[in-house]
């Protein structure tokens, strides 16, 4: 709604696009990308999305059992558009396919959440959400790890949190990397489960408030927040999906007690 989107990444694509610009609408390539209104149009279309993304939103609030044949549209829509978007994203990074899983959670919940309404069992909504937690804290690893490039604003953020030096903060990466991998195997293991998912929690939350506490500008709060919240917003669920799966694999440890999620849902 207030921000870009990288849809340019496929709609600049000269390679990809410049023969149906030029060859269908007899355009010159440099006409296009230079013209101020498919510039527009471009904005128009990410604005689109975010009321899309809205609609969803309430959509998710209002779903149960009963209702999902209506509700469902708007959610799987959104998602739809969610994993579109990751896809631009990883194309607008040189094609980094960690760019792409990093998102899992974000694009996989809405679908994981349609298949517990549904009916899916407990067992199995767990262990779909282990698996993105599994591959979210992944495709992180591999950038803090330097797999990919590390990205500077990774780095900036380790400095400005915890006031360190550059060498410093790469290696604090390089660690919190580690960890990362060892936690997406090791949320597996059943008796080891519980730890790493709280783990997961609070270093996906403290990654997710870095955004604020590393870019907060006393002088200019309200436009701080503006630029920051949002990305806040966005990655909350690194720490509460896998809060989450905690409370759902605890309660599979408890014997002779069955839980089935659509009725939880329905209550």
């Amino acid at each position: 709604m207030f921000f870009d989107a990288p849809f340019r990444a496929i709609l600049w694509d000269e390679s990809l696009l410049r023969p149906l610009i030029e060859g269908v609408f007899n355009t010159t390539w440099s006409d296009y990308v230079t013209s101020l209104e498919v510039d527009k149009w471009i904005q128009r279309s990410i604005v689109i999305n975010g009321f899309i993304y809205i609609v969803a939103a309430i959509s998710v609030l209002l779903l149960n059992a009963k209702n999902r044949k209506y509700t469902r549209i708007p959610i799987l829509i959104g998602a739809y558009l969610l994993v579109i978007l990751s896809l631009l994203a990883a194309k607008d990074k040189f094609y980094h396919y960690g760019q792409f899983f990093e998102h899992a959670i974000q694009f996989g919940v809405p679908f994981v959440l349609l298949l517990a309404v549904k009916g899916t069992s407990l067992k199995n909504v767990t262990l779909y959400l282990k698996i993105l937690i599994a591959v979210t804290f992944t495709a992180h690893g591999l950038y803090a790890l330097g797999y990919y490039p590390i990205p500077g604003h990774f780095i900036d953020m380790t400095i400005r949190s915890f006031k360190v030096t550059e060498d410093t903060a790469v290696i604090i990466l390089n660690v919190a990397g580690a960890l990362d991998i060892v936690l997406s195997i090791l949320i597996f293991i059943p008796k080891l489960a519980s730890y790493f998912l709280m783990y997961a929690f609070v270093w996906g939350m403290l990654t997710a408030f870095a955004r604020i506490a590393s870019t907060i500008n006393f002088d200019f709060v309200a436009s701080s927040f503006h630029q920051s919240l949002y990305q806040v917003v966005y990655r909350l669920p690194h720490g509460l999906i896998p809060l989450l799966v905690f409370y759902l694999h605890r309660k599979q440890l408890i014997p002779r007690t069955k839980v089935n999620v659509t009725n939880a849902l329905n209550n």
